[in-house]
C-alpha cells in the first residue's frame, strides 16, 4: 500500500496447467472486510513453461488435451440431474463455475501458438477468457480483437522471448482492453513496479492517459470491480494516491495514500 497500490488481484503463480484460484484484496494488511472477491478467476498455463517444470503434460498438445478432458468432465458434472448427480467434486465444481461464466479463466499464454490455443478453448467451451502474459499478442492482434478478449500484459522486466515494447500501444490502437501486471518472477511478485511498467509503455508510444488506465480503471474493468474502484467518482471507494512527482518517473515517491476514505500513509509535508 505504501507504494501506491491499493487493490490487487493475487493468487498462484503461472507454471502449472491449472494452478488454482485468484482473489481480489485491498492492501492495507488486514483481510477483515478487505476481500473484494474470494474467487476472482481460475488460473491456467499453456506452453513450454508448463512442459518444462512439470512431468505432465510434457507437450503443448497434451496440455490442451488434458484441459479439454477436464472441461468435458465438468460439463458432464453440470448435466447431471438432482436425482443422479455425482458426489461433490471440488475440481469439477470450480471448472463448472468457469463453464457457466460465474468465474473467468485466466490463461497464461505467451507465444502466438499458445494464445490461439487459449482462444480456441474459450470458443469451444464458451467461457470468459482473460489472456495473461500474451508476449506475442502483437502477432495475433486480429484474432484477439475478434474474440473480444481482454489482456493482462506481461511486465517488460519479465524474461520472455519475442516481447515487444510497442504491444501496449498496439492493443490500445485496436481498442483491446488491457492491463499491465506487476509480478515479473513467480517468486518475487513486485506489485509496486506497475508504475514503472506503465511508464515504459508511455515511453514507447502509449498515451499517458492510456498508461494510467492500464493500472487503474482498465484493470478494474477486466476484474469486474470497476463500479467500486479504478476511478475517483461518487459512490466508489475513496482510494487516492498522491505522488511528489510524475507517478511514472522512477525517482518519484508516494507521499499520501487514502484508502476507503481513510488516511493510511503520509509523508507529505
Amino acid at each position: 500500500m505504501e507504494f501506491g497500490v491499493t487493490t490487487i488481484n493475487t493468487g498462484h503463480a503461472p507454471g502449472a496447467l491449472s494452478s488454482g484460484q485468484t482473489m481480489i484484496v485491498k492492501t492495507d494488511g488486514s483481510f477483515k472486510g478487505n476481500i473484494l472477491d474470494s474467487t476472482s478467476a481460475v488460473v491456467f498455463s499453456l506452453g513450454t513453461e508448463v512442459s518444462g517444470k512439470f512431468k505432465k503434460p510434457g507437450t503443448r498438445p497434451k496440455g490442451i488435451a488434458m484441459l479439454r478432458e477436464a472441461f468435458y468432465k465438468a460439463k458432464n458434472y453440470l448435466s447431471k440431474t438432482d436425482e443422479d448427480k455425482a458426489p461433490f467434486n471440488l475440481e469439477n465444481d470450480i471448472l463448472a463455475q468457469v463453464l457457466t461464466k460465474k468465474v473467468p479463466a485466466i490463461i497464461t499464454a505467451n507465444t502466438a501458438v499458445d494464445i490461439l490455443a487459449a482462444l480456441r478453448l474459450a470458443k469451444e467451451f464458451h467461457f470468459n477468457l482473460i489472456l495473461d502474459g500474451a508476449a506475442e499478442s502483437y502477432l495475433v492482434i486480429d484474432e484477439i480483437k475478434a474474440a473480444d478478449v481482454p489482456v493482462i500484459l506481461h511486465p517488460m522486466m519479465a524474461r520472455i522471448k519475442n516481447l515487444s515494447f510497442e504491444t501496449h500501444k498496439l492493443l490500445a490502437e485496436n481498442n483491446i482492453l488491457f492491463a499491465i501486471q506487476g509480478g515479473y518472477e513467480s517468486y518475487v511478485p513486485k506489485t509496486r513496479n506497475v508504475f514503472f511498467e506503465a511508464g515504459i509503455a508511455a515511453a514507447n508510444g502509449l498515451s499517458f492517459k492510456d498508461a494510467l488506465a492500464s493500472i487503474t480503471i482498465s484493470a478494474a474493468k477486466i476484474l469486474k470491480i470497476d463500479k467500486q474502484v479504478g476511478t475517483i467518482e461518487t459512490g466508489k471507494d475513496a482510494d487516492i494516491v498522491l505522488f511528489d512527482g510524475d507517478p511514472f518517473e522512477y525517482t518519484s515517491h508516494v507521499c499520501t495514500v487514502i484508502q476507503d476514505g481513510k488516511l493510511k500513509h503520509s509523508t507529505c509535508k
